[in-house]
């Protein structure tokens, strides 16, 4: 019963994989889709946005402010209204009168005014610009890199594609293998050459090799959407490569760690803007230097400007004592650089770390795909011989399945040692990338 249950479970996973439509697809393909509507990247290329943005905010620090303003108002404040009309021009002799002065009539005002403020001096929003300028440029080089990182996941996952693939293949035709060596012990029961237990260990044989193509199967749905996945396709079409897991002989790669890496670039520039942000909070003790000026037009009626006039300056001022936030900022920002600083060496010797131990383990995966490679054929010609011995009836059915098994075995134990030794060689290119 269980038998026929796990046939039944195969043959629907195998329709449900040959009923979808399959897309050949190539690495190429995926890179360039993955380059323009992977979300990651574009939330990277967003934070630059915000950074550039932040700098450019910093203009203020050589750019004018201009405003403009239009204020009415009616007032019988002495001052006020006797101010209102000198700056009106409309003065007369009776306005001196101390009982007019004293308890003036309502006096209307319209005032349009144009302001000018100019920075001369203001060392410490210079400083916070170069942070900004520091900062802008490290999320751009953050985009760089992820746009890296993305290049050798795409590797990743099309050689678990690839491999996917590779292993359906090889169950294809071990099962295929595993129904010709059942059809040929049915012939040798009905002769009277084998037991039945020979023959039922020939059938759970294939019902265990259609599980494990039916889980090959799947690996090639779970790879297909981790690929549709990266490029931030909502359908999940399952994907075929154009060409075969091999070994990979095109990637050349550096023997050190560059300092110019993206990464390790983007880590350097934001410890640089905090040093600039250090200087700018000690620069906050010098005193600024700002230019003003204003004209200004004033009438008894709405919009219009009958009087006019002008005012311009300069301004020196200094904070002399903030109570201690200055220098607490001051104590944080230095604080916050020294710790940029020891970021940049940690982060900088773990790369080196990781890259010692890519190399190594490039070497040990190469040296396990030569032993993988010979251990398949060994147990390829073990299988020849154990088979045609079969026929004749001069092999045990144990000794054949555990033929048949051990070489299924080595052929996927290959192709995975070939995506290993792949996949450490595309990990060391990310690792070793200028």
């Amino acid at each position: 019963m269980n038998r026929i249950i796990y046939i039944i479970i195969s043959f629907i996973g195998s329709l449900v994989l040959n009923a979808q439509d399959v897309k050949l697809i190539t690495k190429e393909e995926v890179l360039n889709t993955v380059s323009k509507n992977n979300s990651t990247i574009k939330i990277s290329i967003e934070e630059f946005k915000r950074a550039r943005a932040d700098y450019r905010q910093t203009n203020a620090v050589f750019l004018p402010n201009i405003t403009a303003s239009h204020t009415g108002f009616s007032t019988t404040n002495p001052l006020m209204a006797f101010g209102s009309k000198l700056n009106q021009e409309i003065v007369k002799q009776s306005d001196f009168n101390p009982a007019t002065l004293n308890d003036p009539s309502q006096t209307q005002n319209f005032a349009t005014k144009f302001e000018v403020e100019q920075p001369l001096i203001n060392i410490d929003g210079i400083y916070q610009r170069k942070a900004a300028k520091s900062k802008m440029k490290a999320m751009s080089l953050k985009i760089e890199r992820t746009q890296d990182y993305f290049a050798f996941e795409v590797d990743k996952a099309y050689m678990q594609l690839q491999l996917a693939y590779k292993s359906v293949d090889v169950l294809e035709q071990t099962l295929e293998a595993a129904k010709a060596n059942k059809k040929l012990a049915d012939n040798s029961f009905r002769q009277g050459f084998l037991k039945r237990a020979d023959v039922l260990l020939i059938e759970v044989r294939v019902i265990e090799v259609q599980n494990q193509l039916q889980s090959a199967k799947s690996n090639v749905q779970n790879a297909s959407n981790y690929l549709s996945f990266l490029m931030n396709n909502d359908d999940f079409t399952t994907y075929q490569p154009t060409d075969s897991l091999t070994i990979n002989t095109s990637i050349t790669v550096n023997k050190t760690i560059s300092e110019n890496r993206s990464d390790i670039k983007a880590i350097q520039l934001a410890s640089d803007a905090y040093k600039a942000m250090n200087k700018a909070d000690n620069m906050t003790f010098l005193p600024r230097l700002n230019a003003f000026g204003s004209y200004e037009m004033y009438d008894n009626t709405l919009f219009q400007a009958t009087a006019n006039g002008y005012l311009f300056g300069a301004k020196l001022s200094w904070d002399i004592f903030k109570g201690s936030t200055r220098f607490s900022k001051v104590q944080k920002s230095k604080a916050e650089f020294e710790k940029s600083k020891l970021e940049y060496n940690q982060y900088l010797s773990q790369s080196k770390l990781e890259l010692n131990k890519t190399k190594r383990l490039l070497v040990d995966t190469k040296n396990k795909l030569n032993l993988s490679k010979l251990a398949l054929e060994q147990s390829g010609e073990a299988l020849r011989i154990r088979t045609n011995r079969f026929k004749e009836g001069l092999e045990k059915t144990s000794d054949l399945l555990m033929a048949e098994t051990l070489y299924a075995q080595k052929q996927l134990e290959y192709y995975q040692t070939i995506f290993e030794y792949n996949y450490t060689l595309a990990y060391l290119e990310f690792l070793t990338k200028s």
